[in-house]
């Protein structure tokens, strides 16, 4: 008979050996979900008998991540800031690397303040609703080439009940919006180089979509257009804040200079690796630095 905690202990050696970095996490997580358990049930409760229905359920979901597809597609779902959202393979897992951006954007922001953001690349819509749980009088535009990633952003927006201060549009980066519309444009755009991505996890490589990491020959092809775009359609004084790879600081930094925007600066992660690229438009009569 399989109890809690046996189950655990066997799921975490099966994920041990097949080399999955997060075994101990992976095997609770499976493990809650097989089980309706929680947590606390399995550290309060751990010799709780598993039905044959539950022991087979776990047996599933394990070999599905022995077969390195991500926790995140197993269970549906991924954590991010302070909220949880829906995850599929038509969108990128959100990371928490990727929280760097909302560090950048919130602190100079009063809650009260209504602002207008713009998310290029909105995948799962996990930046921009974090963004709006945050700030309750600011609404937002999420734009993506993919239909699917959009109609998982837009069931995500559904289930935090954020539908009403938020639009999605399939689009082109900015291609046919107003100039000098946003008060905030955010980014987290594919940069992985081409001939990395053979190399990466196979829960990135095998299971997440292409268009959502390759970044082209050198990673920078995204952030040529978005230096170039990105101003036109912030107010003046607005800022921007886009995700970078860890070793792009640099050349990211330099294209949205050379676009003339101003205050640029590269803000790393609790890592310590170069994550973020964030700027202000410049006001009438202020010269870049």
């Amino acid at each position: 008979m399989k109890t809690l905690v046996s189950a655990w202990t066997a799921a975490r050696r099966r994920l041990e050996a097949v080399g999955i970095d997060s075994p101990v996490i992976d095997a609770r997580l499976l493990l809650e979900a097989a089980a309706g358990a929680t947590r606390t049930d399995i550290i309060s409760d751990p010799h709780r008998p598993l039905s044959d229905v539950q022991v087979d359920e776990l047996e599933a979901l394990v070999r599905r991540r022995e077969r390195r597809e991500p926790i995140s597609h197993i269970l549906g779902v991924k954590g991010f800031w302070k909220i949880l959202v829906r995850v599929t393979p038509d969108v990128l897992t959100p990371r928490p690397e990727t929280e760097t951006i909302l560090d950048v954007v919130l602190p100079d922001w009063p809650e009260g303040q209504r602002r207008r953001v713009l998310d290029l690349g909105v995948g799962s819509g996990a930046i921009l609703l974090a963004i709006l749980t945050e700030r309750p009088a600011a609404v937002g535009l999420g734009v993506d080439v993919s239909e699917a990633a959009l109609a998982v952003a837009r069931e995500n927006a559904a289930n935090l009940g954020l539908a009403g201060r938020m639009v999605l549009l399939r689009g082109d980066w900015t291609a046919g919006l107003e100039s000098e519309s946003f008060d905030l444009v955010v980014s987290n755009p594919p940069y992985i180089r081409g001939d990395e991505i053979v190399g990466l996890d196979p829960e990135v490589r095998d299971f997440e979509p292409r268009l959502a990491l390759d970044g082209g020959v050198d990673g920078l092809d995204a952030y040529r257009r978005l230096a170039v775009e990105i101003p036109r359609v912030l107010k003046p004084g607005g800022r921007f804040a886009v995700e970078i790879g860890h070793d792009q600081g640099p050349s990211v930094l330099a294209l949205f200079q050379q676009a003339g925007t101003t205050d640029v600066r590269v803000v790393r992660d609790l890592g310590d690796r170069d994550r973020v690229v964030t700027g202000l438009k410049k006001t009438l009569g202020q010269t870049s630095d």
